[in-house]
């Protein structure tokens, strides 16, 4: 046979090789990119908020906590929720809305925050006080 006519009609075996090739390819390139996403969400796992110095200052308290303390403002806070199509964990985001809630309850002049409603869609409410 000719070459000409092995190009334009290749053998089984050549389909296969071609088809074997193919699938190597795509795998690579699947696990590339299942690599990629696997250290974007260990980065994302990582604590994305610092408390600051005035935060530091500033701790939650509870209703009962705060009975002789002046309210000093609100902190609404918001972090995110899920990174593309993954939901966070519900602890990590409670961690990081605190840590957020105690930043601003700083920057207000508060030394205590306290939750004024419950997490819904990355977001929740904080009373900021100075006791």
């Amino acid at each position: 046979m000719s070459t000409l006519h092995t190009a334009l009609h290749p053998t089984t075996d050549q389909h296969t090789t071609q088809r074997a090739s193919l699938r190597t390819t795509q795998h690579k390139r699947l696990a590339q990119v299942l690599m990629v996403g696997a250290l974007a969400l260990g980065a994302c796992s990582s604590n994305w908020v610092q408390v600051t110095p005035e935060g530091q200052g500033v701790r939650v308290a509870t209703t009962q906590d705060i009975a002789g303390c002046t309210r000093v403002g609100t902190a609404n806070v918001n972090a995110m929720d899920n990174i593309g199509f993954v939901q966070r964990g519900a602890a990590r985001l409670q961690e990081e809305l605190i840590s957020l809630a105690r930043n601003e309850g700083g920057r207000l002049g508060g030394n205590r925050v306290v939750p004024e409603s419950t997490i819904e869609n990355g977001r929740q409410t904080f009373g900021a006080f100075r006791c």
